[in-house]
């Protein structure tokens, strides 16, 4: 019988050669080796495909037609093997502990008994040249990131996050409707079906601002969010 990979890694990306070899090499700079790393291409038209090219067979490449963020990652759930699932950003880049620390999570819950579908951890935000802003460690303000916790305060980085593959699957992945929030939908959806959380009090990755970024994308993120709740509350 054929042995997967514990832990699939998907990177989706759309024109982001400029910082997507950082992110690949951090991935392949792991404590932890047992994944496999697939890097969805959106219908990107800058270098990424020859970027990726030089990385031989040590990952697997999909192009797809573009379809934004959501759909990217969603593409990686289904082709993934592994049983726990790592979304890592095509601009950001993780600390080398990050999935040996969150595997190791997941396993010490097993063993306690506890049933847990997503790991999360904290994070530094960065600038485009990696140089720190600020540390995030969001479990001082929301130390239980029930259902309660997420609506409140929605301290939501998939980049920090690992989960379980057939809660992803159990919730049809990320809704493409609510771009750039489809993130806070889902572990909204998750939380309400019963997908338990719990925090990594750790910090495992560095999140890039720079001008294409999320979070330089402020209207739209507040009517992405507001999309988000009228459709969670009704």
């Amino acid at each position: 019988m054929k042995r997967y990979p514990r832990v699939s890694v998907v990177i989706p990306t759309y024109n982001c050669d400029r910082y997507l070899a950082e992110a690949i090499d951090s991935v392949f700079s792991q404590q932890y080796q047992d994944y496999e790393l697939l890097v969805i291409d959106d219908g990107s038209t800058d270098d990424t495909a020859e970027l990726v090219k030089g990385y031989g067979d040590r990952l697997r490449y999909i192009s797809q037609a573009n379809q934004g963020v959501a759909v990217a990652r969603n593409h990686g759930i289904q082709l993934a093997r592994g049983e726990l699932v790592a979304f890592l950003d095509a601009d950001d880049v993780w600390l080398s502990h990050k999935l040996n620390a969150q595997v190791n999570l997941f396993d010490t819950c097993r063993e306690a008994g506890e049933s847990v579908g997503i790991v999360h951890s904290g994070w530094q935000r960065v600038d485009h040249n990696l140089r720190l802003q600020v540390e995030v460690r969001p479990w001082k303000t929301s130390p239980i990131l029930d259902l309660e916790g997420w609506l409140q305060w929605k301290p939501v980085l998939p980049s920090a996050m690992m989960f379980r593959r057939d809660w992803l699957l159990r919730a049809d992945g990320f809704d493409p409707r609510f771009p750039p929030a489809e993130d806070t939908d889902l572990v909204l959806r998750l939380a309400l079906m019963g997908c338990q959380t719990r925090w990594l009090e750790d910090v495992t990755t560095l999140y890039r601002q720079h001008s294409d970024s999320a979070m330089h994308k402020g209207l739209p993120q507040a009517r992405s969010l507001t999309q988000v709740m009228h459709s969670f509350f009704s």
